[in-house]
C-alpha cells in the first residue's frame, strides 16, 4: 500500500496539502489529475501536472488530456504491461515513460494493454505514463524514399545521426520520415480541373532523382472531381496540390500520405506471373528461374552466402526498385551495402550510368538494435514496396532474414504470460 503524507515540499518549505493535491501527490495512483494553477505556488518553476516521481512529472503538451495517458505497471524486456488503457485499440502506437519511447500494443484485458516498445526500456519504472496517439504505427510515403536508409519504424537514420551528433540513436527519438521542407520538381498529369478521379489514378509526378521518376497516385480511399490541380513547379511535402470535391466536401491533398503498416494496400486484382525475374547470377537464372511477382526462400547454415545472394539480386536484378530490409543482420553487413551500393552503377537503354543506390531504399534494423522493432521492419519494408508496385513499378523486396525475424516473435511472445 501506498501512504501519502498530508504536507507538499515547497520552495519556501513545508504546506498542508489539500484534498486535491494529496491524491494527485500519489505516485502510485491510478486517477492522477493535474493540479490547478492556482493550487501550485507562484514560484514553484515546475509545470502544474500530475506528479509521478517526484520531480520527474507527467507533463500535459498542448491538446493532450490526462485521460490519454495509462501508467506502467510491468516492465520485462521489451514488453510493457500498462494499466489505465481504457478504450486503446489493438496495434495502437503509444509513447511509453518520460523519453516517449515508441511502444505498439500487442494484446488488451479489460484496462490493461500489452505492449511491445521498439526502444531499450532499461530505466523504465512503475508508474510512468503511458500515452495514447490513437493512431496506428503507420509509413509516410512520398518523394524522398528512395536512396534514404530507416530503421525498422521508419525513421530517417542519416538526419539522426546529424542532429545528434552521436553514433548512437538516442532513445525517445522523434523525426520527421520524410524532409517536409525539400523543394520537388512538380509536373501534373494530363487531368484538369473538372475530372473525376479515384483512388490509385496517377495525376502527377515527380523527378525523384536522375535514374527514378516518382508518381504520385491519389490515395487508397480518396475519390472526388478535381477542383484544383498545382501547376508545374516547385512544391514541399507541405504545400497542397490537388483538391477534391466530393458529395460537397472539398479535400485537400499533399504528395505525401501516410499508411499504417500491418494494413496491406488494396488491389483490384493479382496479375498472371509471366514475366522473369532477371537475377544477374547464370546459375540461379538457369537452375532456379524466378518470375516477377513470385516469391523465392534462400534457405542455409550460417556463413553459407545467404546475404550475399541477395545483395547480388539488389545490384543486378531487372527490377525497377528495390527495397532491402536487414532484420536482424550484423551491422557491418549493412555497412557494406551502404559502402558498396552507391559505386556500383547500371548502364539505362540510352547509355548512360546511374547508381544503383538512387533506385534503392535500406530498412536497417540490425541485431544490435532493439529485438521488438525486427517484427515492424518487414511490414515497413511490405509497405513501401506496395507504395511503389501501385505505381506501376516492379519492385524487388528482400527479407535478410526472417529466422532472425521468427527469433524476435518469439522472444516477445516468450514474455507474454
Amino acid at each position: 500500500k501506498s501512504f501519502v503524507s498530508p504536507f507538499i515540499t515547497t520552495s519556501s518549505g513545508l504546506q498542508e496539502a489539500s484534498p486535491a493535491q494529496i491524491d494527485t501527490a500519489s505516485p502510485f495512483s491510478p486517477h492522477r489529475r493535474a493540479i490547478p494553477s492556482d493550487a501550485a505556488p507562484a514560484d514553484d518553476p515546475r509545470t502544474p501536472a500530475a506528479m509521478a516521481h517526484g520531480d520527474r512529472m507527467t507533463t500535459f503538451e498542448e491538446g493532450e488530456r490526462e485521460s490519454e495517458y495509462g501508467y506502467v505497471r510491468k516492465v520485462s524486456g521489451p514488453v510493457v504491461v500498462a494499466d489505465g488503457m481504457g478504450g486503446a485499440a489493438m496495434y495502437e502506437l503509444v509513447r511509453v515513460g518520460h523519453d516517449s519511447l515508441i511502444g505498439e500494443i500487442i494484446r488488451l484485458e479489460g484496462d490493461s494493454a500489452t505492449i511491445q516498445v521498439y526502444e531499450e526500456t532499461a530505466g523504465l519504472t512503475v508508474n510512468d505514463p503511458v500515452l495514447r496517439t490513437k493512431k496506428p504505427l503507420s509509413c509516410e510515403l512520398g518523394p524522398g524514399i528512395l536512396g534514404n536508409i530507416f530503421d525498422g519504424i521508419q525513421r530517417p537514420l542519416k538526419t539522426i545521426a546529424i542532429k545528434s551528433g552521436d553514433v548512437y540513436i538516442p532513445r525517445g527519438v522523434s523525426v520527421p520520415a520524410l524532409d517536409k521542407d525539400q523543394q520537388w520538381e512538380f509536373q501534373p498529369n494530363k487531368l484538369g480541373v473538372g475530372d473525376n478521379i479515384t483512388n490509385g489514378d496517377l495525376y502527377a509526378t515527380v523527378f525523384e532523382n536522375t535514374l527514378m521518376k516518382h508518381h504520385i497516385a491519389l490515395p487508397p480511399g480518396a475519390m472526388g472531381k478535381i477542383s484544383y490541380i498545382a501547376p508545374a513547379g516547385q512544391y514541399s511535402l507541405q504545400d497542397t496540390v490537388l483538391e477534391l470535391e466530393f458529395q460537397g466536401i472539398k479535400k485537400e491533398f499533399t504528395m505525401l500520405h501516410t499508411w499504417p503498416v500491418r494494413t496491406p494496400r488494396p488491389v483490384a486484382s493479382k496479375l498472371a506471373a509471366d514475366t522473369p525475374l532477371l537475377t544477374g547470377q547464370r546459375v540461379l537464372d538457369a537452375l532456379f528461374p524466378s518470375v516477377l511477382g513470385g516469391t523465392c526462400a534462400i534457405p542455409g547454415a550460417f556463413g553459407c552466402g545467404k546475404t550475399v545472394i541477395s545483395q547480388a539480386l539488389s545490384k543486378y536484378s531487372n527490377s525497377d526498385t528495390v527495397v532491402y530490409v536487414g532484420c536482424g543482420e550484423r551491422g557491418n553487413e549493412m555497412a557494406e551495402v551502404l559502402m558498396d551500393f552507391p559505386q556500383l552503377t547500371m548502364t539505362l537503354p540510352d547509355g548512360r550510368e546511374e547508381s544503383v543506390m538512387k533506385r534503392t531504399t535500406l530498412v536497417a534494423n540490425t541485431s544490435n538494435m532493439p529485438v521488438a522493432a525486427r517484427e515492424a521492419s518487414i511490414y515497413t519494408g511490405i509497405t513501401i514496396a506496395e507504395y511503389f508496385r501501385d505505381m506501376g513499378y516492379n519492385v524487388s523486396m528482400m527479407a535478410d532474414s526472417t529466422s532472425r525475424w521468427a527469433e524476435a516473435l518469439r522472444e516477445i511472445s516468450g514474455r507474454l504470460v
